[in-house]
């Protein structure tokens, strides 16, 4: 039987010792960018610090970016490399939790879930006949999350229960209960706010992102991505009179070594992907340090929305209970949430919601969230154990 393209990687496992006592758990952190996963062992207790094995990173593991035989062929490089660096085979596999950008609903976990199951196939030659290569063995469980479960998991060790806000180059608030209930907040905007045609434009360019990479990557005017348009949009109105005079022109204009307001126009529309326009938040910080009010205003509306979303999500969940006074864990993500010398966009979000639910716990993630995916896989495989010795000790009723 020919094995499906990418079987060659999986032949360092002939050199592999023995697998280790209990065996070990991966997760995978996937994103439209980068994909990487992380190997632990699956013994317990897990000492501390956590004892990661191995590390391993590949390319973009979204299917709705990049498609689904290179988002599968990413997936099976990284947990290969994870396995192979850790001298361990997937014998030695116990779980698997995958957080991946682009999983929306039930039919995406399924979908992957099959990937590293059954559903490998190719033609083998002109006789249309099909070899099939079940990847993992079928005693390894798989949990296939959305990638803000895997930063959650990176600040509460593997536990999915709070809040997690993630603001980078694009931003949304997570919620979850213990009882798996899961409540989310996003927005959108365009490139350059409203200019003339060219809004009609951002519009599309708008709808073809989301076609291409889901919800989880759609952006608010609070993300990276919508603070640098906000500047921008701020810039061009300025320009033509529509707005008020600021510092972020000229700040603007030298960082991109452009001589006119005019020349943002081309360059934006050269190119608007997020990531580069995210790339001028730290233009728009540091003119907002220099006493800007224009680059002020931006910073400082984006901590509301910010704020904002985590409300939303946290009062659907009722996380706060009645009185809005419980704790709750509020993991914070992304480097939008990242100090400066005096903007800390985080540390004002923190104030906000403190003033609306007093016992909101913020925490800043001391692991990747790779490494969240992988205790939110230990976490469940222990839990299955204990699952099933409780029902092996529970008396049995005998029927005569």
């Amino acid at each position: 039987m020919k094995l499906y393209r990418n079987g060659e990687i999986w032949g360092f496992e002939a050199q592999v010792p023995p697998s280790p006592d209990g065996g070990v758990v991966l997760g995978v952190d996937g994103g439209t960018t980068s994909t990487l996963c992380v190997c632990l062992p699956a013994s317990r207790p897990l000492p501390q610090p956590l004892p990661v094995l191995s590390r391993a990173v590949g390319g973009c593991s979204n299917h709705n970016s990049v498609g689904e035989k290179a988002a599968r062929e990413t997936l099976e490089d990284v947990m290969a490399q994870a396995l192979s660096k850790a001298s361990c085979s997937r014998s030695s596999v116990r779980a698997v939790c995958l957080a991946i950008s682009g999983v929306n609903h039930p039919s995406d976990q399924h979908r992957i879930i099959n990937w590293l199951r059954l559903l490998y196939w190719e033609k083998l030659g002109d006789n249309e006949d099909v070899g099939i290569l079940n990847i993992f063995p079928d005693k390894v469980a798989f949990y296939v999350e959305n990638d803000a479960v895997a930063a959650m998991a990176s600040g509460t060790m593997g536990k999915l229960h709070g809040c997690v806000l993630i603001a980078g180059t694009g931003t949304i608030a997570y919620a979850f209960t213990e009882d798996g209930k899961q409540a989310r907040a996003a927005g959108a905007g365009p490139v350059l706010g409203d200019w003339g045609r060219l809004k009609r434009f951002s519009y599309v360019t708008l709808l073809l992102f989301l076609c291409k990479h889901g919800i989880t990557d759609i952006l608010a005017i609070c993300s990276g991505y919508g603070i640098a348009a906000q500047a921008l949009t701020a810039v061009i109105k300025a320009h033509d009179g529509r707005g008020p005079q600021t510092k972020l022109t000229k700040s603007m204009l030298d960082m991109l070594q452009l001589s006119s307001p005019d020349e943002l126009i081309g360059w934006t529309y050269a190119d608007s992907s997020w990531a580069r326009i995210a790339a001028l938040v730290p233009t728009v910080v540091s003119t907002a340090e220099d006493g800007d009010e224009v680059a002020n205003k931006i910073l400082c509306d984006s901590v509301q929305e910010l704020a904002d979303s985590i409300i939303a999500v946290v009062k659907r969940l009722r996380l706060c209970g009645e009185d809005g006074k419980e704790t709750f864990p509020l993991v914070m993500v992304g480097g939008v949430l990242e100090a400066n010398k005096r903007w800390d966009i985080g540390k004002e979000v923190v104030k906000c919601i403190s003033k609306v639910f007093p016992g909101a716990l913020p925490i800043r993630p001391e692991v990747e969230p790779a490494v969240g995916a992988a205790l939110v896989a230990w976490n469940r495989y222990i839990r299955g154990i204990k699952d099933v010795q409780e029902e092996a000790d529970s008396p049995q009723i005998s029927v005569t």
